[in-house]
């Protein structure tokens, strides 16, 4: 296990564009706490794989409160192939994580779920099951559901990328 400091960690990974949580602020007390809730979401998402033991340390990235978060986690992985670092997006949108390998900035992630997640649209517009090797959504791909996302995706690319933090 990693016994470095966590800024020596990060640092090491080339990781950029992160504090610690209780760093974590928004704009105004509201948004503070709307992010605290995608934090906690975050956090039970990542839980919620077998491969994911306990949370060691939680960064925040960047975020809009009730619309859309990034996170990087390091914890205890299950097995020895599973990496100890990933990047949470959650929100008002289907929840995804990220290896850290060539992901490096909340900004870059979210730039990563926009494309994957419009990937899964292609499919779903159509009414077709998506291959193995796009990510997974898990609700039925349907043109509504298509069009749903591609809304919220609309906004995230439109809205709240070109203020995300590049790092």
């Amino acid at each position: 296990m990693n016994t470095d400091p966590p800024h020596d960690s990060i640092s090491r990974l080339g990781l950029k564009g992160v504090v610690p949580v209780d760093e974590m602020a928004g704009d105004e007390p509201h948004d503070t706490a709307l992010l605290g809730k995608l934090r906690d979401d975050a956090s039970k998402y990542l839980l919620s794989f077998s491969w994911c033991v306990s949370i060691l340390e939680t960064y925040y990235g960047d975020g809009v409160g009730g619309i859309v978060g990034v996170f990087l986690f390091r914890f205890l992985p299950a097995r020895p192939d599973i990496d100890e670092w990933l990047w949470v997006v959650v929100g008002d949108l289907p929840p995804a994580y990220f290896v850290t390998d060539v992901l490096k900035s909340p900004f870059e992630v979210l730039e990563a779920y926009i494309e994957h997640r419009s990937r899964w649209i292609e499919y779903a517009s159509k009414g077709e099951t998506p291959p193995r090797d796009v990510m997974p959504v898990e609700v039925s791909p349907t043109p509504e559901l298509a069009k749903e996302l591609q809304g919220r995706l609309s906004t995230l690319q439109e809205h709240i990328l070109p203020f995300f933090r590049k790092a």
